[in-house]
Formats: structure tokens, sequence, C-alpha cells
């Protein structure tokens, strides 16, 4: 039975769902104090995209929490709708939103941290380092044998 002083924590993220910053913030938040941790795939419904991320990313953030990851998609193609209905669903303490650099990132555009936060839940962002994302597109190019995005016709 999970005790009242124990935090859920949902970490709201896509492409980053692996990277050194946000494994380092899971890591932080479960050394602090028990946390459970939930990982939402918002803006990508069930594809092997997203089977592939939790695949990759739920170990890499089980090893971070010190315990399992719970590994959630959103159904529709907003993030903010996705994150709503996982909130509804379940009282978390905190939502972490990995993102990517803001020069990229779509969910810093449309404002995600500020509207997940007029949810009334505190939010942390964590951007991913412009070098990582390089490497993780290099990465996912090599795996499908396509050029990565930017890069060929």
């Amino acid at each position: 039975m999970e005790s009242e002083s124990q935090r859920r924590i949902l970490v709201v993220a896509n492409r980053t769902a692996a990277t050194p910053d946000l494994l380092d913030a899971v890591e932080r938040h479960a050394r602090a104090r028990p946390t459970t941790f939930a990982l939402l795939i918002p803006d990508a419904a069930k594809s092997e995209h997203t089977d592939w991320t939790l695949e990759l990313a739920l170990p890499l953030l089980e090893r971070a929490a010190n315990g399992s990851v719970e590994g959630l998609t959103g159904t529709s193609g907003d993030p903010f709708d996705a994150v709503r209905a996982a909130l509804s669903d379940g009282s978390y303490h905190c939502v972490i939103i990995s993102t990517l650099p803001r020069r990229v990132s779509t969910w810093l555009r449309r404002d995600l941290p500020k509207r997940v936060e007029a949810l009334g839940v505190p939010v942390e962002v964590v951007t991913a380092a412009g070098r990582e994302l390089a490497r993780e597109l290099f990465d996912d190019a090599e795996r499908s044998g396509l050029p990565p995005p930017g890069i060929g016709a």
C-alpha cells in the first residue's frame, strides 16, 4: 500500500524520455523522498514509435527511480489534453515536462508548462541539451536506416 508520505510524479516526455537530464531529475526526486513515477508520452497515439520509446525509456527511468515506472500514452494528438486526462485519472503531486531545446520545442511554443501549471499542479521543465538531441536523432536514424531529419531529401 502506498504511504501518505509517498509522492507521485507524472513525467511527460516523448523523444527526450531517456535523456541524461531527465534521468538525473528522476533520480534526484527519488532520492529526496519515496516517489512513484509514471511516464506519459502525450502526443503519440499507440504506434511503433511509442512502443519503442516506452521500451527504451522505461528501464532507464526505472533504474533512476529505483523502482517501477508506469507507462502511459495519450490518445489524442494534443499533449495538453493527454496531461489533463492523466492528472484527472490519478493524484500526482508534480509534473516533470521533458522537452526539446526551446528553439525546436513545439511544447514550449504552445506554452505547455504554464497551461499544465494552471491545472493546479507544480511543474518542473527539463530541457534536453542540443548535443544530446543531435546524438539521439542520429542514433534513431541509424537504427531505422534513414537519414536524420534535415539531412538528405
